[in-house]
């Protein structure tokens, strides 16, 4: 029975800097990167190609020795140039030089008629030597699903309330096949529902108009609002035993593609956004882009940040460094490596601040649009229980008792607390208005490996 839920808690990071509604003409990317970091739960990253091999899209270039089935593949077809490694020889990324022409490893095509009659153990072998199968992940833990696993549902958030995100009207324009072809074979795959989770608010895209075989929820309020872990937490909460899995809206299109059409096509539309970028919009490239094309003549100065996706949950690359696997935009911000006096404690009229003594406008003019730099405005110091946290997070959770489980490593009380219920991006917003200025993403992932590998 589909459902409208009403969230009051969260807090909406507006920024300068939203991606206009164009797609820009950049030049595009010639290299290419899979990094294994951006998979966490892979634990043993096996490589298969090397330096000086040419691959098709779609070709194996690695796999997980714990979960061999599923095979990550070349986003690009073309020359693998480097295989870098770091300490101890940490696997941190396979970079490949892109042909001008892409070129495609084939897989079995299905029309509308004949997705009806695929069978599960169909569905799951062709996603898993595909490469498509990283797009499904599994909660608890936020982990790439293992295929041997059945889940008691599948969750698609299908709006983003992230600062400066992407528009999918934009992003997924003309994919309207796609994404129902994509239902269809994830529907093969559990015995429970598909739950596709609109904005009620706003207009809903064309693409996830008329999508059969879906139970649609509608939800309204601040950021984390578009979070899959905060609808599903309101839906089908998760308990000790559960899983289920989630799917981004471009994941069930890409999943969709491959059946219809028999190939792997990494092909996607970022959103380039951020205060310091000459020109926002719209580029259509490639998953696991270099970001110097993007990046070079298009700063308005050069002391900024690179961000492979949003502010609160992306990651710091350099201006030659790559998207994200998951990655949907670019965000380029001020770098904020410089000491203020005192600036934990002044008013201001010009900051951004979930806090009312510190932010005093952030209130007062609730539509206005921020530039905000890196920079935290205090250090690190122990945990201040203010209540703040509770304020944003639209959960039956106390996150404050639940950060304290992890640091003392107490199992019993982080499963009691919720831990289940939680990966990195729903707590990022704590992060942002926590006044004690603790990394607590950091300290969630450590809690979940805690429990993960014990």
């Amino acid at each position: 029975m589909s459902k409208t839920v009403k969230l009051k808690k969260g807090f909406d990071i507006k920024l300068v800097g939203k991606a206009e509604k164009q797609i820009l003409d950049f030049q595009p990317a010639k290299t290419f990167a899979i990094k294994p970091t951006d998979f966490p739960g892979l634990q043993r990253p096996k490589v298969t190609v090397n330096e000086g091999d040419t691959v098709k899209a779609g070709t194996p270039i690695m796999f997980d020795k714990a979960m061999d089935r599923v095979q990550y593949v070349a986003p690009v077809s073309g020359e693998i140039v480097e295989i870098k490694r770091g300490d101890k020889r940490k696997l941190l990324e396979i970079k490949i030089l892109a042909d001008s022409k892409i070129s495609y490893e084939s897989f079995d095509k299905y029309s509308g008629s004949t997705l009806q009659s695929l069978s599960k153990e169909d569905a799951i072998g062709q996603m898993t030597k595909s490469g498509v199968w990283p797009q499904i992940i599994q909660r608890p833990f936020g982990i790439v699903a293992n295929p041997e696993d059945t889940p008691k549902a599948i969750f698609i958030s299908a709006f983003d309330t992230n600062p400066l995100a992407p528009d999918y009207s934009i992003t997924l324009q003309g994919e309207e096949n796609n994404f129902q072809a994509g239902i269809d074979v994830l529907s093969k795959l559990t015995s429970g529902k598909i739950h596709l989770n609109l904005n009620a608010e706003g207009e809903t895209p064309s693409v996830f108009s008329n999508i059969k075989g879906v139970e649609v929820n509608k939800f309204s309020g601040p950021h984390p609002a578009g979070n899959v872990g905060v609808q599903i937490h309101h839906l089908d909460p998760i308990n000790k035993g559960d899983i289920v899995w989630t799917v981004s809206p471009y994941g069930v299109c890409q999943i969709g593609k491959l059946f219809l059409e028999g190939k792997y096509d990494a092909s996607k539309i970022i959103a380039v956004t951020g205060s310091e970028a000459t020109k926002t919009g719209y580029f259509k490239t490639y998953v696991g882009a270099c970001a110097d094309t993007l990046v070079e003549g298009n700063l308005k100065q050069n002391h900024i940040r690179v961000v492979s996706g949003n502010v609160l949950t992306g990651e710091k690359i350099s201006k030659n460094g790559y998207l994200g696997f998951y990655a949907n935009q670019i965000t380029i911000i001020p770098e904020g490596d410089y000491e203020e006096f005192l600036g934990w404690i002044k008013p201001s009229t010009t900051k951004l601040s979930f806090h009312k003594a510190i932010g005093l406008l952030s209130f007062l003019n609730k539509g206005k649009e921020y530039v905000v730099d890196t920079n935290t405005h205090g250090e690190e110091r122990p945990f201040v229980v203010t209540g703040v946290f509770e304020k944003v997070l639209p959960m039956d959770i106390l996150p404050t008792y639940l950060f304290k489980a992890i640091i003392s490593e107490d199992f019993d009380e982080m499963e009691e607390l919720g831990i289940y219920e939680l990966i990195e991006e729903d707590v990022a917003i704590c992060e942002f208005v926590d006044p004690s200025k603790n990394e607590l993403q950091g300290i969630l992932r450590n809690g979940i490996e805690l429990l993960m590998y014990s």
